[in-house]
Order: structure tokens, then C-alpha cells, then sequence
């Protein structure tokens, strides 16, 4: 295993999570076709790298792969994405960057964990997972984007981005970080995605905090620092009983 360091700003959320089903799994899960030949086994998805999003466009939901980092249509540098894989849910329909993504390209980004990292005192930040207790997927709400560069033939192949949408945490979360992923609940999976009409009203009340209820949190290695590093090692819990926030 590589060495590690921590290689994110923590005082942000900080973008990791696995996706260790494959495509088919998910796809499975999801009641979606497997458009991507994914095997999983990613224990460290970092901004910036190729994930599986779920999607829903002509009455047709699919798996499909997409780079992790929203590039608005009207940019004009794709590296403007490694400064949006988060969307505020607070601004997210009023934010040029995201509220064209927000009415029209939503996604659903599945997970089997994510990490956050918490300081205590002048030590090394460190890191937890956090997952559903029975080990189901997470479904992180998510917003997309096609992106052309300019200049480039019409029918040249477009880059296709996302970003996960933030809001407030909940107890799980609190002692460790002020921010989480929305987690979208099964029954309102179509209406995130678009298979059912909803209003902005509607969508906005989908980016609330997840119940703690089925959700738990746990210490692991510091390894998950560096996005060269993978394997389950990575989520396995350690025992840190001089860190308060430890346990949930």
C-alpha cells in the first residue's frame, strides 16, 4: 500500500466515498440498466475520477459513468470542476452553476460509504466512515452537466460531470462535520430523477438532513488520506477511545 498522507482541505466536506458494488449490482438495486461495465471494488473515489451515477432520460434509467466535478455548460475550462463536486442545497436553484442542473439533470449517485474528517486539538485530522447499519447502497442526490469544449465539431463527444448535493448533518454527523450528503430515500427516487413531475417546492423539501435512525459512524485508518490508496482496508473500523466523537 502506497504511504499515505491526508491530501484534501478538511475544513470543507471533503469528497470521498466507495462505490465496491459493480455496475450490474447497482443497476440491480436501482431498477436501472447498465449502461457502464463497471466490476466496483472502489474504496476511495476522489474528485476529479470516473463514478457511477444513476440517471433518467426518456423514460429510459440507466447506470452510466461520469466525472465526479460539476463543468457547467457555458464554461470555458473543464478544470472549473474540481471546485464544484458539492452543490449547497441552500443555493442550489439560484446558483448560475447549478440551478439549470437542478430543474432539468438530476441524478442519483450511489454509495456503500463516505468519509469525513474530524480535527481534535492540534492533531492530524481524522477520518470516518459513515454508511447504512445494514449495509444497503446510500443515494446521494446529485445534479449533472454536458459539457462541450469551445470550438469543438457539434457532434465531438461532450464530457459528462457531476456533483453531489450538500445540506445540513444530522446527529450522526454533527459531532464530526456541519455538512452531509442529501440521502434520497427509495420512495422518492423517481421524483428526484424525473420519472415523476414535481415542482421546485417539492424537489427543494427532497434536501433535508437523512434520519440518524439506520445510519452509523466509526473511526478508520488514516490511509483513506491519500487517493492513491484503495481496498478495504480502508473502511475497516479502528478504536480510537481518547476521541470523543468516536462513537455514535
Amino acid at each position: 500500500m502506497a504511504r499515505w498522507f491526508v491530501a484534501c482541505d478538511h475544513a470543507a466536506m471533503c469528497g470521498r466515498f466507495t462505490q465496491q458494488l459493480s455496475t450490474s449490482e447497482f443497476a440491480r438495486i436501482f431498477g436501472a440498466e447498465a449502461l457502464d461495465d463497471d466490476p466496483g471494488g472502489h474504496f476511495n473515489l476522489a474528485p476529479m475520477r470516473m463514478a457511477s451515477v444513476v440517471v433518467e432520460r426518456d423514460e429510459r434509467r440507466a447506470i452510466v459513468a461520469y466525472r465526479w466535478g460539476l463543468v457547467p455548460s457555458w464554461a470555458k475550462d473543464q478544470r472549473v470542476g474540481s471546485r464544484m463536486i458539492n452543490a449547497r442545497s441552500e443555493t442550489i436553484a439560484t446558483s448560475p452553476a447549478f440551478r439549470g442542473a437542478f430543474a432539468k439533470r438530476r441524478c442519483l449517485v450511489p454509495a456503500d460509504a463516505f468519509y469525513e474528517w474530524h480535527r481534535v486539538g492540534k492533531g492530524p485530522s481524522q477520518p470516518y466512515a459513515i454508511r447504512h447499519e445494514d449495509g444497503t447502497p446510500l443515494a446521494f442526490a446529485g445534479i449533472w452537466s454536458l459539457w462541450r469544449e469551445p470550438g469543438a465539431a457539434e457532434d465531438a463527444e461532450p464530457l459528462r460531470t457531476f456533483s453531489i448535493v450538500t445540506t445540513t448533518a444530522n446527529e450522526v454527523l454533527a459531532p464530526i462535520h456541519d455538512r452531509m450528503p442529501v440521502i434520497v430515500a427509495p420512495g422518492a427516487w423517481p421524483l428526484w430523477l424525473g420519472a415523476e413531475p414535481a415542482g421546485p417546492g417539492e424537489l427543494q423539501a427532497l434536501l433535508r438532513p437523512a434520519p440518524a435512525e439506520g445510519l452509523v459512524r466509526y473511526p478508520v485508518a488514516r490511509y483513506v488520506g491519500d487517493v492513491r490508496n484503495d481496498g478495504p482496508i480502508l473502511v475497516e473500523p479502528i478504536v480510537l477511545p481518547e476521541d470523543p466523537a468516536a462513537t455514535t
